[in-house]
Order: C-alpha cells, then sequence, then structure tokens
C-alpha cells in the first residue's frame, strides 16, 4: 500500500475568485482553480466576505475571517473539500442568517 506525502514545497501567494470558484495562486508558478461549492462559507460568501483573506503561515493557508474558514495548501493540492458537517454549517448559517437581519434592522432605525 502507497501513502501519500505532502509537502510544503509551494505556499499560496494570493487568492482570485470566478463566479463559481476560487483560483489559488502558487508561489512555484502553478494555479490551482477549487470550485466554490467544494468550500459552503465562501459558496454563502459574498464578493467583500471573499475578497477579505489572510494568508496563514507566510502562504500555507488562507483564512476569512468573515466567514470563519480556513483552507490549507496542502487540502487544495490534494483536492479536499470542506470537513465541516451539514449540522455545524446549518448552525453557521442560522448565525449568518440572524446576523443580516440584525444588521438590516438596525439600518432602518
Amino acid at each position: 500500500m502507497s501513502t501519500l506525502v505532502l509537502e510544503h514545497d509551494c505556499l499560496i501567494q494570493g487568492v482570485q475568485f470566478t463566479e463559481d470558484s476560487f483560483v489559488a495562486h502558487l508561489d512555484d508558478g502553478r494555479s490551482i482553480s477549487v470550485p466554490l461549492t467544494w468550500y459552503p462559507r465562501l459558496f454563502t460568501g459574498n464578493r467583500q466576505e471573499r475578497e477579505n483573506y489572510e494568508l496563514i503561515g507566510e502562504g500555507e493557508g488562507i483564512h476569512w475571517p468573515d466567514l470563519d474558514e480556513d483552507v490549507s495548501v496542502d487540502g487544495i493540492i490534494a483536492g479536499r473539500h470542506s470537513g465541516e458537517s451539514q449540522r455545524s454549517l446549518d448552525q453557521w448559517l442560522k448565525t449568518r442568517t440572524f446576523s443580516t437581519v440584525n444588521q438590516k434592522e438596525s439600518m432602518e432605525d
């Protein structure tokens, strides 16, 4: 049996979004496109939330503070989808909906 071993041979330099995917630009010259549907929080987020990201560990990963999402370069290269359970996502979506409604009500007052 063989085992896949991933090393940090490359780091993420930046992220770009299309309508249905995000593209991780790596420091070795590659760009890897990943469907947004693989990461439901990114899929749910708006343009401003998606574009507000931070590189983690000098490019070993990406963090989206507005969406509380983290994706590693190893995960992108390996083609791993979000490991979040449906229950966790549903709870986050309820909080997000509640938060959005409160923001709208505050603006109307």
